[in-house]
């Protein structure tokens, strides 16, 4: 029925979408959802440019950047995602993922992602370790580095200064910039209030 598996897609989730009354969050997780995975390139993929061509402007399109679990997101990276799919990419971000291994567990802050990337996204959702406990550095240090991205955002003339690039850099919290480093220690104390408040409660 259809040339390509790209437009069979498009066109079922279009329908979806639009059988549900357009939902203001409708996420499309595309085949090629990586650069890795993408040929030649995400800006020369055919799929890529069907799917930026056929899917409803309403409809959000998932991306793991540079591999399905990428240690460093850039701007330039992101400009050719948005470019392509015409539309700014939903992060799906496998930073912490374990489910492909679970002897594997990465209990260290967010980082190696670029100052100012969140005007370049349409949302980012980060995928945990399987193990419920680990995710408190996590989710903790994405929500420093999220505050952070809110102070560039209110103040363009810092959003995305590749400059800043220095991801351990220990100035961070003074002058609005994401420092690794602080956010790990922040989440390294409230973590252990947590740990402490819960040695307190009754049964435990």
């Amino acid at each position: 029925v259809f040339p390509s598996l790209a437009q069979a897609q498009a066109s079922v989730a279009n329908e979806v979408y639009q059988e549900l009354g357009q939902p203001s969050v409708f996420l499309f997780c595309p085949t090629e959802y990586c650069s890795s995975l993408c040929s030649p390139s995400p800006s020369q993929s055919c799929y890529l440019q069907t799917i930026g061509q056929e899917l409803l402007p309403g409809i959000g399109v998932i991306w793991t950047g540079p591999k399905v679990v990428s240690q460093e997101l850039s701007a330039v990276l992101l400009e050719e995602v948005e470019a392509v799919l015409r539309r700014r990419p939903v992060i799906w971000d496998n930073l912490y993922a374990n489910d492909y291994d679970c002897r594997r567990v990465f209990l260290g802050p967010y980082m190696g992602r670029a100052p100012g990337l969140m005007s370049r996204l349409h949302g980012l959702l980060l995928n945990p370790n399987c193990e419920l406990q680990a995710n408190f550095i996590p989710i903790h240090t994405l929500g420093t580095w999220f505050r952070s991205e809110l102070g560039s955002c209110a103040h363009p003339d810092r959003a995305g200064m590749e400059a800043v690039a220095a991801l351990g850099d220990s100035q961070g919290a003074q002058d609005g910039r994401y420092s690794p480093q602080e956010a790990l220690e922040l989440a390294l104390s409230d973590w252990v209030a947590e740990i402490n408040q819960q040695a307190l409660e009754p049964g435990r």
